[in-house]
């Protein structure tokens, strides 16, 4: 046998062999069952998902949830055992006594004078740190961030004591100024900037720079536009940190008309014995402004906060 003829025969070979193969596939029977089983296997595993994630979220909900049902409850309510999960009626008795029995709108304005300034001037301080951090070249800059960082580590209770002294000293005590004035600036916010900044391709920002763009031009019209994921980031997560301050608006202020929110619902905590209803009214409306941050935003905070993980 020639070698011609046996290239043909093994060819010949190899396409009866493909051939009965395709034939095989295209009349081989479908199996709906297993694709059955398949798909409700896969449905019973997400509905026991589900109710996992369900069964750890009551937990998680139940005492926001009680929050605000307590605050329309009666006090007879509240008092009852086992604990009452729905009112009776709508009653706003408690919330017209929190109201009475501390200036709870003018703390509750003072809580969102404070958190406001902070949160505008951290945004501020933060992104201009973070691109000095990432585009400006600068020799010690790796050292200069890691002892940057390093004040993370430093507790905020250590700080209080010399930061009263100054603003006391300076005559800001019981003011706005007081208030505000440690907390301008955080390592935190320039740290979540900067890894969100290091995403941004150099070569846009050379092109800027050749076509004669300042840098905070650039700054601002090209750069934070871009980073809103990570600007929402930080400014929600300083506005919750802000308005939940307690100890330092404590010691800086000494009139009830520049004490914040927090203060006033300490101070509630005195008719607690004869109508725990006012304390739940006032955690009622403390918690307000960061449940709906953490509602209406919670996709910029994952967003913002995985921003560098990833490249």
């Amino acid at each position: 046998m020639s070698r011609t003829s046996a290239a043909a025969g093994v060819s010949g070979t190899a396409d009866v062999r493909g051939a009965t193969a395709d034939e095989l596939t295209r009349t081989a029977p479908p199996r709906p069952r297993a694709r059955h089983r398949r798909g409700v296997g896969f449905i019973v595993g997400r509905v026991l998902l589900y109710l996992m994630l369900a069964a750890l979220l009551i937990p998680v909900l139940f005492p926001v949830y009680y929050v605000f049902v307590g605050t329309l409850m009666e006090p007879r309510e509240l008092s009852t055992f086992p604990p009452r999960l729905l009112p009776t009626g709508v009653h706003f008795e408690n919330v017209q006594g929190a109201l009475a029995a501390v200036p709870l709108l003018r703390m509750y304005t003072n809580s969102l004078v404070m958190a406001g300034i902070i949160t505008v001037c951290q945004l501020f301080t933060s992104a201009l740190a973070a691109y000095a951090f990432v585009f400006l070249r600068f020799r010690g800059s790796a050292v200069i961030f890691a002892l940057f960082l390093s004040t993370l580590m430093v507790p905020a209770e250590a700080t209080f004591i010399p930061n009263y002294l100054t603003l006391t000293g300076w005559g800001l005590g019981n003011t706005y100024a007081g208030l505000v004035l440690p907390f301008l600036a955080y390592a935190f916010g320039t740290f979540l900037l900067r890894q969100s900044f290091k995403q941004f391709p150099r070569e846009l920002y050379d092109a800027a720079r050749i076509d004669g763009m300042g840098h905070l031009r650039f700054l601002w019209t090209i750069l934070l536009p871009l980073s809103k994921p990570a600007l929402t980031a930080v400014g929600m997560y300083v506005f919750i940190t802000s308005w939940n301050m307690y100890f330092w608006p404590l010691i800086i202020t000494r009139s009830t008309e520049m004490q914040t929110l927090q203060i006033g619902l300490n101070s509630l905590k005195a008719g607690e014995a004869a109508n725990p209803g006012l304390v739940l009214a006032g955690a009622a409306l403390s918690v307000i402004p960061t449940l709906a941050l953490v509602i209406f935003g919670q996709r910029f905070i994952v967003r913002g906060l995985t921003a560098g993980a990833i490249k």
